[in-house]
């Protein structure tokens, strides 16, 4: 009987996830569940077919200058790649997947989430019946923002921003939108196409960045486009923490140019920059946004069937574009 591929798995997934890994490979394990060094990394390779990774392994070019002949195959847990160095990729020649289009609804979910605790004041809500301080509030207190009515502006309209805009319409929202092309009618149900993000920004009562991570938009939100947007206006992020630059945000949220942010994401994350730690009109979320079961489990398997199909010789369902 032939011997399973040897798959390294540098975390733990769902149930369901699991058992197929058990069942179809032979796993090597990352024993703590944190993040692998380097060098641990390359050495839980050695003899591997294939890694299954998350977004918290880096895989820059000395990893793919070191990578052990034997691995045919690397699958991330994510959609963002931003941790692979593409470029070093394709001269390694080892393909590398994603998990695209099975997370739209839940991270859509969470985007809805964060519109709503951040215009609301969750955050602030909570700590006062928390701490016992309910009973002393007044009419006029946490008054947030109704979403009835109001402009969202969505940067990046590919499948979770169509997604978001479909659950804001439930609220009375108008949806404008930035994107690289106009979306065909039948897509864009009425939203409005703007040819720049400067244009999408001057209209955004509600802005929600959706936008892949990329040279060309690391730190897209910064003192000068914040500049852009009208006074008040709230910010919300479930793509990437790199398209925020964080100082410019929060001094916005400490002068109220912006009223509030809800971020799920963070540049460097899990380190967060302490500056938003102590501002009551952060809404904040670990990176959520694709943390359900059923979420978790279609990403593993997607993942898992990219592997698969290239152990066999044939393409990756979901191959990043290597260029």
């Amino acid at each position: 009987m032939p011997s399973k591929p040897i798959l390294v798995v540098t975390r733990h997934f769902t149930d369901a996830v699991e058992a197929r890994i058990a069942r179809d490979f032979e796993p090597r394990r990352n024993p703590s569940d944190k993040p692998l060094s380097a060098d641990e990394l390359i050495a839980a390779a050695e003899g591997a077919d294939a890694l299954f990774i998350s977004p918290a392994d880096k895989l820059d070019a000395t990893f793919f200058s070191r990578v052990p002949k034997s691995v045919k195959a690397i699958a991330t847990f994510s959609v963002g790649y931003d941790h692979v160095d593409l470029a070093a990729a394709k001269v390694s020649g080892i393909p590398v997947s994603n998990t695209p289009g099975v997370l739209t609804d839940a991270t859509a979910d969470v985007a809805m989430l964060l519109l709503l605790g951040a215009s609301r004041r969750a955050y602030e809500a909570q700590q006062l019946v928390r701490s016992g301080q309910w009973a002393k509030t007044k009419p006029a207190d946490l008054l947030g923002s109704q979403l009835g009515g109001r402009v969202l502006g969505i940067y990046g309209m590919g499948r979770i921003g169509q997604a978001l805009a479909h659950r804001a319409r439930a609220f009375g929202m108008t949806i404008h939108y930035n994107n690289r092309r106009p979306l065909p009618d039948d897509e864009a149900q009425g939203a409005i196409f703007h040819e720049t993000p400067e244009s999408l920004l001057r209209v955004s009562n509600f802005l929600s960045i959706h936008a892949p991570s990329s040279a060309e938009t690391k730190h897209f939100l910064n003192r000068e486009t914040i500049g852009l947007l009208p006074p008040g206006a709230i910010v919300v992020n479930t793509a990437r923490g790199a398209l925020v630059h964080d100082e410019d945000l929060i001094a916005a949220l400490r002068s109220g140019r912006v009223a509030a942010a809800g971020l799920d994401v963070f540049e460097g994350e899990p380190q967060v920059n302490p500056g938003y730690l102590d501002l009551p009109n952060t809404y904040l979320l670990p990176h959520i946004g694709s943390a359900t079961v059923e979420t978790r489990t279609a990403m593993g398997m997607l993942a898992l069937d990219n592997i698969q199909a290239v152990l066999d010789g044939k393409s990756a369902l979901t191959p990043i574009p290597l260029g």
